[in-house]
């Protein structure tokens, strides 16, 4: 039983995987033919693989950028080392994690059957760190065994009903279409920059419509644009740290301005990667969930990741990244200087990204781009004080995980479910 158990967590964990398994039985409900079921079922896989790579490499190419902005403004890079610490919360309370996991998405189900909130989650890895941080701070709070439980599946499917619904009017603004949601973290950071967006109620031109001379016409392509964006980016750093210890931060032999035009380039090719993979499975995905909605549970969306927005808004996601990480730096800088944290907190490159990235093209929808500034730049302050207030949340247990992946709705999340915890410990 617990090798079945075990075998589910590990399908549902595997976004590729899941989304499969979704897309089979979409298409298996509306009939189709065998040639369609194998070659919808596989390219949603194969999507969702290639979205996968193109995140990857994505991280691994502005994650570099995370010690030049501590060099820069001479940030100290102390680890924050709780007690228990992540890797043993996953180790010695996994089994809690998956129950958790399972119960709490057996919730939504049951709540997109028989009310009117009519979506269901489906980015499978973050259906894992939810309960994760549920039950880092239900151990904070001594709880144990079946509370421990009830609490992390409880409040994973608070999250999971709640957060897609409340992003639900924004995403279709973006997009003029309700065929799907997003279901990621970035909500309480979308939600402000969206909302700081709308102060602009004259919208203005799109991000996505920056006129370029004749001459410069190659920069419509995202991917030529990214890569030139992110040669700046790290020129820019390299020539305040000095070239000298960029190279030594960078830990790179390479000609630190060949590296820099290297790490661009795989920027640009992470992205291309990753809007094909978007692309692909959302041609295939979309169809099939239809078979869900008209079959089992009349009328749902899916709840997808974050990529799956970016297609709408590529140059805002570039707005985003670079606008958040300087105001977030600048954030971290001043809440230093004055003492407001009894910790260091470093550069979180991953969250400007992909959280205020998506941010950016909400607040484009709603503000154009002076809004995708304006609700980039919010956000990017709004991220490191999330964190501040997080860490000491999970300072026993999981601190040293949302120090690098929070500001965020895990940030958020871990707080107000700490302060509920508190009320009935």
């Amino acid at each position: 039983m617990e090798a079945i158990f075990n075998f589910v967590i590990q399908i549902i964990r595997e976004p590729a995987i899941f989304l499969g398994i979704i897309a089979l039985l979409g298409l298996l409900l509306l009939k189709k033919d065998f040639s369609t079921i194998v070659s919808g079922t596989a390219k949603t896989i194969i999507g969702v693989v290639i979205l996968t790579q193109g995140t990857n490499i994505l991280t691994s190419s502005i994650e570099p950028l995370t010690t030049g902005f501590n060099l820069m403004y001479e940030i100290d890079e102390s680890k924050i080392e709780p007690a228990i610490g992540s890797d043993t919360i996953i180790n010695d309370y996994g089994t809690e994690i998956g129950i958790a996991m399972l119960a709490a998405f057996v919730i939504n189900l049951l709540v997109a059957r028989f009310t009117p909130i009519k979506h269901v989650f489906l980015t499978g890895h973050m259906l894992f760190w939810f309960p994760f941080i549920f039950v880092s701070v239900g151990v904070e709070n001594d709880l144990t065994n079946l509370e421990l439980i009830i609490f992390a599946s409880l409040f994973t499917a608070a999250y999971i009903i709640i957060a897609p619904a409340l992003l639900k009017p924004f995403v279709k603004k973006v997009t003029g279409s309700d065929d799907f949601i997003i279901g990621h973290p970035t909500t309480i950071l979308s939600l402000i920059a969206g909302l700081v967006g709308k102060l602009f109620k004259r919208k203005g031109r799109s991000s996505e419509d920056i006129n370029f001379p004749n001459s410069t016409e190659f920069l419509r392509e995202i991917s030529i644009t990214s890569s030139i964006t992110m040669f700046f980016v790290y020129i820019v750093v390299n020539l305040i740290i000095g070239f000298e210890h960029a190279s030594q931060a960078f830990g790179t032999d390479q000609n630190i301005i060949i590296y820099s035009l290297m790490q661009g380039i795989l920027f640009g090719a992470g992205l291309t990667i990753l809007l094909l993979g978007v692309r692909m499975m959302l041609a295939e995905i979309i169809p099939a969930f239809q078979g869900i909605s008209q079959k089992l549970i009349p009328n749902t969306i899916p709840a997808l990741d974050a990529p799956i927005l970016f297609p709408y808004g590529a140059n805002a996601v570039l707005i985003g990244f670079i606008v958040s990480m300087f105001t977030s730096v600048i954030t971290i800088f001043i809440t230093g200087a004055t003492g407001v944290f009894s910790f260091v907190i470093v550069p979180l490159t991953i969250t400007c990204f992909f959280e205020i990235g998506t941010a950016a093209i909400i607040a484009n929808g709603t503000g154009g781009l002076r809004g995708a500034v304006a609700g980039s730049a919010v956000a990017g302050v709004v991220m490191i004080l999330l964190v501040g207030i997080s860490v000491p949340v999970l300072n026993g247990t999981s601190a040293d995980w949302i120090v690098i992946f929070g500001g965020n709705d895990f940030s958020l999340w871990s707080f107000i479910s700490d302060k509920v915890a508190s009320v009935f410990n």
